[in-house]
């Protein structure tokens, strides 16, 4: 039998690792795989987790990190990345200095703190963060809580929110979306801006099992962007199998169990 070969887009995923399987580079390549993109990964941080949190947390070194990156950069053509959590100062200087010499579209997750409001960033990470890699992002994904520090805003209503993502914006990510998350006083509405202002109208799904969502969405977006789409049919997309995997949420553990990312991949094919 004749091997039938084929080639398809890459995505890379720059982020730590997760052992409860439900965040991190874990998350990005199901999520890369759902969309039939092909997953490559370079790990920044291990992680001992489960559902009901994170016990400890060891980095890589850098120059393990960056060996990780060039030994990709030097063989695949990566059409996309993302870069999830990056944890210090030294991980996202190293990210960045690679990724200014890689001409692809970059999803940025600052994965600052989480969407129960746990830091997951040391504090002198902040302005590498925001000084070093904000303005090499294609697209910036914050949720409530890190926009809220990027900016400095408070974001008690709709226009709090758009404000924030302008001042955001200002500090050179290309787009800024910033997530509902949890809130449910926003509906599932995300907004996004490019200059202006666009409000993404979605349904709320009610669940309590919603571990990886942000990794999730960004590593979608990642996909349909290396897939050569624009950015707001990638963003379309990712929305859609994220809601999707959160109505059939895995219910494990003892505490918040993951979105399911099998779920939706019935119908990302039934749309091809």
């Amino acid at each position: 039998m004749q091997a039938q070969h084929i080639t398809p887009a890459i995505a890379l995923t720059i982020a730590g690792s997760d052992s409860g399987g439900g965040a991190g580079i874990q998350a990005d390549l199901r999520a890369f795989m759902a969309f039939r993109v092909h997953g490559c990964s370079a790990l920044t941080c291990v992680t001992a987790q489960n559902t009901c949190g994170v016990t400890r947390v060891d980095p890589i070194p850098p120059a393990g990190l960056e060996a990780q990156l060039q030994a990709v950069k030097n063989d695949l053509p990566v059409d996309a990345l993302k870069t999830g959590m990056l944890l210090n100062r030294e991980l996202i200087q190293t990210t960045a200095e690679l990724l200014r010499h890689w001409s692809i579209p970059k999803v940025i997750d600052p994965v600052m703190v989480s969407r129960t409001g746990a830091v997951l960033l040391e504090d002198d990470a902040i302005a590498a963060l925001r000084d070093d890699l904000l303005p090499l992002a294609t697209l910036l994904t914050p949720n409530r809580h890190e926009a809220r520090l990027l900016s400095g805003h408070e974001l008690s209503d709709d226009s709090d929110i758009e404000a924030a993502a302008a001042a955001i914006h200002a500090q050179g990510p290309a787009a800024v979306l910033i997530k509902s998350g949890s809130e449910r006083s926003l509906g599932g509405r995300d907004l996004l801006f490019d200059g202006q202002p666009h409000w993404l109208e979605g349904p709320w799904v009610d669940t309590p099992h919603t571990h990886g969502t942000g990794c999730t969405l960004s590593a979608a977006i990642t996909a349909g962007l290396a897939l050569g789409q624009d950015l707001d049919v990638a963003m379309t997309a990712a929305r859609a199998y994220v809601k999707q995997g959160l109505k059939q949420a895995l219910a494990i553990g003892q505490g918040q169990g993951p979105i399911c990312h099998w779920a939706a991949i019935g119908s990302i094919r039934d749309s091809d």
